[in-house]
């Protein structure tokens, strides 16, 4: 007695052990990326105005209290501003540059900074401020 049996080959692919190291890596990443976020600790000015929008495509330029200037994390002296931002951002691409700047920055120091991100292209200059006390929401641009 042969009993004859072919053997079948299975044509599914187990995803089961794919979808779950794609879990695994997507709470790793969601715990991670809150902690990847550095900042440049500035006490920007309080104001009352209203809160506007700010574009997702745009830049923030940040002033510390020493007078550092920081294009998102890379710091640049203030006089190489002008040559140097066309260089890092895609000035014709680039819509708005949101500065914000410590409070204490004397006003001739930020109104100078901005001619410079002027010279380099940059038209649309948003001041980032915080929200007053007692008022609702993160950030305000003027």
């Amino acid at each position: 007695m042969k009993v004859s049996r072919k053997a079948r080959l299975m044509s599914d692919i187990n995803v089961t052990p794919f979808v779950d190291v794609m879990l695994v890596l997507l709470v790793i990443f969601m715990v991670a990326a809150p902690l990847m976020t550095h900042g440049i600790k500035i006490e920007a000015p309080r104001t009352s105005h209203d809160k506007m929008e700010m574009d997702d495509k745009g830049i923030t330029i940040s002033v510390d209290v020493d007078r550092r200037v920081f294009i998102n994390q890379y710091e640049l002296r203030p006089d190489e501003v002008a040559e140097r931002l066309p260089v890092i951002l895609d000035v014709k691409h680039t819509r708005e540059v949101y500065l914000k700047a410590d409070k204490s920055i004397p006003y001739g120091f930020i109104m100078s900074l901005m001619a410079r991100i002027r010279s380099a292209g940059i038209e649309n200059i948003g001041m980032v401020t915080e929200p007053a006390v007692g008022q609702k929401g993160r950030r305000e641009v003027l």
